[in-house]
């Protein structure tokens, strides 16, 4: 035997696996002139080479009883295919050799990835259904820069990582190998061993399209790519769902818990159920857009998905990725944008994901003073490496382009922009100029930010950030962090705080309702009343209302009406639109019974009507990020609990006018200063009879006075229903004038 392996590599072979497999097996030169063929097959008892044919070439000698076999041909100079015929004993089947396919990623990739630039980086890493050199198989790449060895494992090798130990890319830190013969549906995971030669958990793909159903964590070859979509018509409308003078009503949902099949077992429903179920219900209701608490894979229910394991993975609870894909197509069919929210400030430390991956802290940072939120018991990703920093911005484009999907929810903002998040003195570090400031999130948001707009196709991005962090949603280039919008968590918090309060005492707390309008321009706003605000012991909305039955409904409704009026984009959580009276829980279903009661399905109106009336009338969303869109009548009637306002369309031509008054007294002659002198109709009440209301008291039209009130050049003289929200339209022209 010419071309002998030294015993170490002999050694490594069979018991922990090479770590450049490459070089030692598969078809390479002979010493002395020819070919020879090396391969490792621990269970075998003979091995033989085939040619292209089937026929057989020769027989391999066992030159290591570990399983390591050897064939030389000393005549032959060129290369050849060729596969085995493994004869186990009891049974014998043929193999490609995984040790004679050339490398998958180019170079570029490579240095591109490395570098940080590589924006679609999931089109190379992971496992991808290819064909290489003529054989239909899966590549596989991975970076884990600090594994001695790396291998893919599977059913396809008897999950032996001896057998599939991947190639590394020189100094990248990229492992990659191409299997032959295997396709959609192999359960697969990562085998490392770490610096020392210490085997790792078995990991699931960072870049894995699809997993197992929890409990099972292993991932599972998908191709992502076979879908044919159906909303070529949405997408070319998308830009125009999402501009900042368009109307933009959200539905928040959590998939698992909007509804279950209570037939049987209280399972989830899947996605394509709720493709049946959910949309027809979003569109009857009139939203605009629906966003979907974490779909990224992960493995325990009650983080609610805001833990991710799967990234690049739309979790396997309700469906394939088609499946998902199936949903979002039929929400744009429907008219309905699909917002999902990201998680890219932490994840977990489950031993199957990313924590310790190549038994180092590789995404996370080293130091937990960094590293960590003991808070929330989960890992920080280090934003300041290339390769996580690219990984994470390939992802926010993954789902855009991908799943379709219309924008990005960015889950937690403050968390990563401060470095002293939900930290004592001394828990945490200063960044390199002395400050609080997380410099390498900072960079990395904003550029998450460039790319998505830098995209050109319509898509948004929505920060969760509740600081007084300024210019969140302001361009990059004049400082800001670059989002084109901003959850007004101040509104949501003050304004629940008021509504809290027994009618008797409001008048005490009137500021807690203008307040926010200090501020309402300073960024593009969104009203939110999320799954934040109903868990936790925080009870429901409806339970935060005040007062007997009818006075709780009534305060519901009429807060929901000062939300639709006030200036900003609006999302409301599932349960919300009908009052669900309990706490949301995520491991069941919506009370939906509640809707057999009057009341409950009147606020389900009430939200079907608000959210026509705000489509149907420019004034309420056109100019939401600009004081001229706004203009307070009067804004400190207090003792009366009235609030009233006007809100200008973009051209400032045409206006609503906005009363709510948020006690249980009818406001009788209330004079009121309106703009032009001319008729005013009423298009919502929502003390209606139709939503549970009073019905006491209807401004139906009502005429313009010549005297001015409240700094305007006219007035109106009106009764104002107890507990409601009314909005006025004026009526132009020979009759209205």
């Amino acid at each position: 035997m010419l071309n002998k392996l030294s015993k170490k590599i002999e050694n490594l072979l069979v018991t922990k696996g090479y770590g450049d497999p490459f070089s030692v097996l598969g078809m390479h030169e002979g010493k002395d002139g020819g070919i020879f063929i090396r391969t490792v097959q621990p269970q075998a008892q003979k091995v033989f080479v085939l040619d292209d044919k089937g026929e057989v070439l020769c027989e391999m000698e066992k030159i290591n009883e570990g399983g390591i076999f050897q064939a030389e041909f000393p005549e032959r100079e060129d290369f050849f295919s060729y596969k085995f015929l493994i004869d186990l004993g009891w049974s014998k089947y043929e193999a490609q050799d995984i040790y004679r396919f050339l490398p998958v990623l180019g170079e570029q990739d490579i240095y591109y990835y490395c570098e940080g630039s590589y924006i679609k980086a999931y089109e190379k890493m992971g496992a991808h259904i290819i064909t290489h050199q003529g054989v239909k198989g899966v590549s596989f790449a991975v970076w884990a820069p600090n594994a001695y060895r790396v291998s893919v494992v599977g059913n396809f090798n008897t999950w032996d990582g001896r057998r599939g130990v991947m190639r590394p890319r020189g100094g990248s830190g990229i492992w990659e190998i191409f299997i032959p013969d295997i396709g959609e549906g192999e359960i697969y995971k990562y085998e490392l061993l770490d610096n020392k030669g210490n085997l790792l958990p078995l990991k699931a793909d960072p870049f894995g399209f699809y997993a197992e159903v929890r409990p099972n964590t292993a991932s599972i070859v998908y191709d992502i790519k076979k879908y044919k979509w159906n909303d070529a018509e949405f997408v070319k409308t998308r830009k125009a769902k999402n501009a900042l003078d368009k109307p933009m009503a959200t539905y928040e949902v959590h998939l698992g818990s909007w509804r279950r099949n209570s037939i049987e077992g209280n399972r989830f429903l899947t996605y394509r159920e709720l493709a049946k179920e959910l949309v027809p219900y979003v569109k009857e209701l009139g939203y605009t857009h629906v966003e979907f608490m974490p779909v990224s894979e992960f493995p325990f229910d009650g983080s609610w998905g805001y833990q991710v394991i799967g990234m690049y993975a739309p979790t396997s609870r309700y469906g394939t990725p088609d499946d998902f894909k199936y949903l979002i197509d039929c929400f744009h069919q429907a008219g309905i944008a699909v917002i999902i929210d990201w998680v890219p400030g932490h994840f977990p430390k489950d031993s199957h994901g990313l924590a310790n991956f190549d038994g180092t802290a590789l995404y996370e940072h080293q130091d937990a003073r960094k590293g960590e939120h003991k808070g929330w018991g989960t890992k920080i990703y280090n934003f300041g490496k290339n390769e996580v920093n690219n990984f994470l911005v390939s992802n926010a484009l993954f789902w855009l382009n991908e799943y379709h999907i219309d924008g990005l929810r960015v889950d937690a903002v403050a968390s990563m922009l401060y470095l002293d998040y939900d930290r004592k003195d001394g828990e945490w570090l200063k960044n390199k100029y002395g400050g609080r400031e997380n410099v390498e999130a900072i960079y990395f948001l904003r550029r998450v930010n460039e790319l998505v707009f830098g995209e050109n196709k319509g898509f948004t991005t929505i920060a969760e950030e509740s600081t007084a962090w300024s210019m969140v949603s302001k361009p990059t280039y004049i400082g800001g962090l670059g989002f084109g919008y901003k959850w007004n968590m101040g509104w949501m918090h003050d304004t629940l705080y008021y509504m809290s309060k027994d009618p008797i005492y409001r008048k005490f707390e009137h500021d807690k309702m203008t307040f926010g309008l200090i501020y309402a321009f300073n960024e593009n706003f969104v009203l939110p009343l999320s799954h934040d605000e109903v868990v936790h012991m925080k009870g429901s909305l409806i339970g935060k209302m005040p007062g007997d039955c009818w006075q709780k409904f009534a305060n519901l409704r009429a807060y929901y009406g000062f939300m639709y009026t006030h200036p900003g984009k609006k999302l409301l959580f599932m349960g919300g639109e009908f009052a669900q009276g309990q706490e949301w829980a995520f491991w069941g279903s919506l009370s939906w019974h509640l809707l057999d009661n009057e009341y409950h399905k009147g606020v389900q109106k009430t939200i079907k009507d608000l959210n026509e009336v705000y489509k149907n009338t420019p004034a309420l969303y056109e100019d939401d990020f600009t004081p001229k869109g706004f203009e307070w009548i009067n804004m400190n009637d207090g003792e009366a609990s009235v609030f009233s306002f006007i809100r200008w369309n973009k051209k400032h031509d045409d206006f609503v006018v906005a009363i709510s008054n948020f006690t249980p007294v009818v406001r009788r002659d209330y004079l009121l200063g309106v703009p032009e002198k001319c008729d005013y109709i009423e298009v919502f009440n929502s003390d209606d009879k139709k939503y549970g209301g009073s019905d006491m008291w209807h401004i139906g039209k009502v005429s313009g006075r010549e005297e001015g009130w409240n700094y305007k050049k006219s007035s109106i003289m009106i009764n104002i229903p107890p507990l409601a929200t009314v909005i006025l339209k004026p009526v132009r022209g020979e009759n209205g004038k």
